[in-house]
């Protein structure tokens, strides 16, 4: 598999992410190994927490977050799927699957994560991160989900969603900051803009950015979807504390969060939340506040 690296000089203008990257190789499923980077902060034998991101971001996304839940006392750890961030990015298009960002996100997570963990997930980091969970319900002592879901393919999707999708192939220059942009309510810097392109030096490096938003199961055919019903099935057995804070200016993902409530038995007796004035990315709207939502629901169920 023929991977781009990202030189580390694209992030050098970068002044409010002040993380180091560590490196994992994983399995590049054919017969060697890539790196995914991942960024750790807070006491490292603190209770884990696991933030998971999605398209087209990558660890930054997190940066308003992670201090404040390290201050806690947590250890904090923010991966770069593999395609995005630091982490490598194969070349083709189709080395992008849904079963293989698993398999790399799996094979970083035995590696890296010991004990149990509680996750944050939004976008695909959920359609990853509860996968994960539905597999292995024992190493997760909770779950915050905002703006995400598992989707089966047996609904038709949002029509923001296939406009989204539709825009995400057609557009000749894939403006990652652009759709940053205009997932946040709130306005963002240049600086911060500039951020989330430093991944993608040219449109090279935006196979795995073009390729996320075909891959998510929008009909009953698609290779994921009858894994993504298995993995339902599992949750609908997952007592394990489970809440949702999904924002109230997504129209990507509304209503998953009412889905999962009635779906998911941890989710009885949790508090949830509507993140108010907050879009689709809604680490970058109310990082701070979401913080303090994940250390109070952490407090309030015990999972530390």
């Amino acid at each position: 598999m023929q991977v781009l690296k990202t030189p580390e000089s694209a992030f050098s203008s970068i002044t409010d992410f002040p993380y180091k990257p560590r490196y994992v190789n994983v399995t590049d499923t054919v017969s060697g190994e890539i790196a995914m980077a991942y960024y750790q902060c807070g006491p490292e034998d603190g209770h884990t927490i696991l933030l998971l991101h999605g398209e087209p971001s990558w660890g930054y996304l997190y940066r308003t977050m992670i201090p404040i839940l390290a201050d806690a006392g947590f250890n904090v750890l923010a991966p770069d799927l593999i395609g995005f961030g630091r982490s490598d990015k194969p070349t083709r298009r189709e080395d992008y699957t849904y079963a293989r960002h698993l398999i790399w996100l799996k094979d970083w997570f035995n590696q890296t994560v010991e004990g149990k963990v509680t996750l944050f997930c939004q976008d695909w980091g959920g359609l990853l991160g509860l996968r994960l969970v539905a597999d292995m319900p024992d190493r997760f002592a909770g779950v915050m989900a905002s703006n995400t879901f598992l989707p089966t393919g047996e609904h038709k999707p949002s029509e923001a969603f296939l406009n989204w999708r539709r825009f995400s192939q057609d557009v000749p220059v894939f403006p990652v900051s652009g759709v940053i942009k205009g997932g946040t309510v709130s306005t963002l810097s240049q600086e911060t803009l500039d951020a989330y392109d430093a991944p993608f030096p040219s449109e090279e490096y935006k196979e795995g950015a073009r390729q996320f938003p075909l891959l998510v199961p929008a009909t009953p055919d698609d290779p994921q979807t009858q894994a993504n019903r298995d993995a339902w099935e599992r949750l609908k057995q997952f007592n394990t504390p489970f809440m949702t804070a999904f924002s109230d200016s997504d129209p990507v993902t509304a209503g998953g969060d009412k889905l999962m409530r009635s779906l998911i038995p941890g989710c009885r007796g949790v508090q949830h939340t509507t993140v108010v004035k907050g879009g689709h990315f809604v680490q970058e709207d109310k990082g701070p506040e979401l913080a303090d939502l994940l250390i109070t629901f952490i407090n309030a169920t015990g999972q530390a």
